[in-house]
């Protein structure tokens, strides 16, 4: 009996196939390398040179960014940065909590409306959150939350449970249920069997939740620039955008800020890159 062996791709396709992934990784990188020069390259408006590497090299946009102060004499970039991070991790909070929850009953318990709600958390995924901005702002009047963070992370959150629960749904449904059913005969009620079996299991499914959630509003732009007017409760990205008015552009300065704003958001792509294979693959596959 012969057995037949996959043959390893030849030299030539190795080459042709590595060249078209440094072709796609260097036409999705330039733009930021683009940034990145002006981060560090000296005055306010782009250079007309195409190379990304700045000819001259100065720390002059990221001292402004920093040592700006607002009009009660603090650091306005230290002061807003502040604002966001309560901001996204409130958000990340909420939509953690309410998605697990939800997404945990939508996977484990048959009820009366339960189809109904994954189509509608399915169907309202489909119109862009800008659709949402009158309504959210009558809402937000009549409840008294405009330009205040808690009526933002209230937003945030409603953008984000939709995507959230889905991919937690998609998890729970992956978990053996022989596990779930040995622990209630064990004398474990609903409760304990959520919180200490379901939730350790889900973690890279929830990593995969808390990251799109602080992502949602960390970088948020037009729902923040709508429910806030106060500028000292601004996000960070309605502070950089301060920076290209109608009649000038510090272009240097944004570029700036758009490079410490991103920090913490790779820092978080970092910290959780061992679950979100995992978590945005089950969550994908199941249904």
């Amino acid at each position: 009996m012969t057995t037949s062996r996959t043959r390893p791709p030849s030299i030539v396709v190795m080459i042709a196939v590595y060249a078209a992934l440094a072709v796609a990784t260097a036409a999705v990188l330039y733009p930021v390398l683009l940034v990145l020069k002006k981060a560090f390259e000296p005055g306010r408006q782009f250079a007309l040179g195409a190379s990304p590497v700045p000819d001259d090299v100065t720390l002059d946009h990221f001292r402004g960014l920093l040592g700006q102060r607002g009009a009660g004499g603090e650091l306005a970039f230290v002061h807003h940065a502040l604002a966001s991070i309560v901001v996204a991790l409130a958000t990340t909070a909420v939509g953690i909590a309410l998605a697990c929850t939800a997404a945990y009953a939508l996977s484990r318990f048959r009820f009366p409306g339960r189809r109904t709600a994954l189509t509608t958390f399915l169907v309202v995924q489909m119109f862009p959150a800008s659709l949402l901005i009158l309504p959210l702002y009558v809402l937000l009047d009549q409840l008294h939350l405009l330009n205040s963070l808690t009526g933002l992370v209230l937003v945030y959150s409603t953008t984000a449970i939709p995507f959230c629960v889905w991919t937690l749904k998609g998890y729970f449904d992956g978990l053996p249920r022989e596990l779930l059913e040995a622990a209630r005969v064990d004398g474990a009620g609903p409760a304990r069997i959520f919180f200490t079996i379901v939730l350790p299991l889900a973690r890279p499914g929830i990593a995969v939740t808390a990251l799109f959630s602080f992502m949602t509003a960390w970088n948020e732009f037009i729902m923040a620039s709508t429910f806030l007017t106060d500028e000292g409760k601004y996000t960070l990205p309605v502070l950089l955008q301060s920076s290209v008015g109608q009649f000038s552009a510090d272009w240097g300065r944004f570029a700036a800020g758009a490079i410490v704003t991103s920090v913490p958001v790779m820092i978080l792509f970092y910290v959780l890159q061992k679950f979100l294979v995992g978590g945005l693959t089950a969550g994908a596959v199941k249904g």
